[in-house]
């Protein structure tokens, strides 16, 4: 029996160094390599001819789940190739797909290159630490750096709860186990309820879905337990409203107590182009918890948290607009890419190499 006719694109994606292949209705295939989406030829695809690549790769409960909802996403074992995170979706114009490679290899935090505030979260023993930024900006790629880090310099049982796993993680010295919701768990909040009478030192949450969801993840977080979990935003204090204002008003003065109690740190992730076309480069907000970060978030003052962050530098903490000054001073990225990640856009467009960069660019 010949291989789906899939597997070909998987191949030239992986050998062009791509991140993602996109399925369209009325489009060639599309790749993204090195953060520019490219066409893959010229031919588009037919709704007809898309059904027909991406059946194959379904087991009988993911077709039927596709069939019954238009949605579905899980992980895809490409040989000993690569593994791919899936998502099929039904349009107005037919099926489509994306497919995010997940590297075979993890990459370690010293191969990252990441700020040492990064490895010092990943040292604690407790609390709760969130990592974040848009869909596509590497927040799985450090999450397991730091997993793995914990795998190899400490004793203790690493339970991670994803939808789908990403990244899987042998044994080094930690036990670990992985747990995917709707094949071994059938929800979040099922698999995060059952966590704590799992014995585990570490657990991740692949995404904290809901305000019930948040809530479980505090209290294990109480116990004694180092938590990791993303959630979509683009700052640590965008990080700290949206986590309180997934519950109602009455429950938020309780919640922030909670997470004044908990939160032990955040970062916030962004991925930009390389100035030399050459791959992209992790910018990364950090935020490290301590008393007066607690007083900061009982007392619902997230307003200050930018210029907590810059007190905190010789702690490890660093601003997103910090790091993008930075790189952009050491030439690895543009300044308008830095720009557009930028959080305060105004301050940072007057910044004089960044401005005198502005000036000499073509509209």
């Amino acid at each position: 029996m010949s291989d789906p006719a899939i597997f070909a694109l998987f191949d030239r994606l992986l050998a062009r160094g791509g991140s993602d292949l996109h399925l369209a209705p009325h489009y060639p295939p599309m790749m993204r390599i090195k953060g520019d989406l490219v066409p893959d030829g010229e031919t588009p695809l037919g709704p007809d001819a898309i059904a027909v690549l991406l059946d194959p790769l379904l087991n009988p409960n993911q077709r039927n789940q596709f069939a019954t909802t238009g949605d579905l996403d899980f992980a895809y074992t490409f040989g000993t190739k690569a593994r791919f995170r899936g998502n099929y979706m039904r349009k107005v114009t037919g099926p489509g797909a994306v497919f995010r490679t997940i590297p075979s290899k993890i990459l370690s935090l010293d191969q990252l290159g990441v700020p040492a505030g990064i490895r010092k979260l990943a040292d604690l023993r407790s609390g709760l630490v969130l990592v974040t930024g848009p869909t596509g900006s590497g927040k799985s790629t450090t999450l397991a750096a730091m997993i793995d880090y914990i795998n190899s310099t400490r004793p203790g049982h690493i339970l991670t709860i994803e939808d789908p796993v990403e990244f899987v993680h042998q044994s080094k010295q930690c036990l670990v186990t992985h747990k995917e919701v709707g094949d071994h768990v059938p929800s979040f909040l099922e698999a995060i309820r059952s966590a704590g009478r799992e014995n585990a030192d570490v657990i991740l949450v692949g995404e904290l879905r809901g305000a019930e969801t948040m809530k479980y993840a505090l209290q294990l977080a109480s116990f004694g337990i180092l938590i990791f979990a993303t959630v979509h935003t683009n700052s640590a204090a965008a990080t700290i409203d949206r986590f309180v204002n997934a519950f109602p008003a009455e429950q938020q003065p309780q919640i922030r107590g909670l997470l004044a109690d908990s939160l032990v740190g955040v970062v916030a992730q962004q991925l930009l182009k390389r100035a030399d076309g050459g791959g992209r480069v992790a910018a990364h907000e950090i935020l490290l918890g301590n008393f007066a970060l607690a007083s900061l978030i009982r007392e619902g003052k997230t307003s200050q948290i930018g210029s907590f962050i810059q007190s905190g530098v010789g702690e490890g903490m660093q601003s997103m607009d910090a790091a993008l000054d930075r790189f952009v001073r050491e030439g690895a990225i543009k300044a308008h890419d830095a720009l557009e990640k930028a959080l305060d856009k105004e301050s940072f467009s007057k910044l004089p190499h960044v401005a005198k960069e502005l000036a000499g660019v073509e509209p």
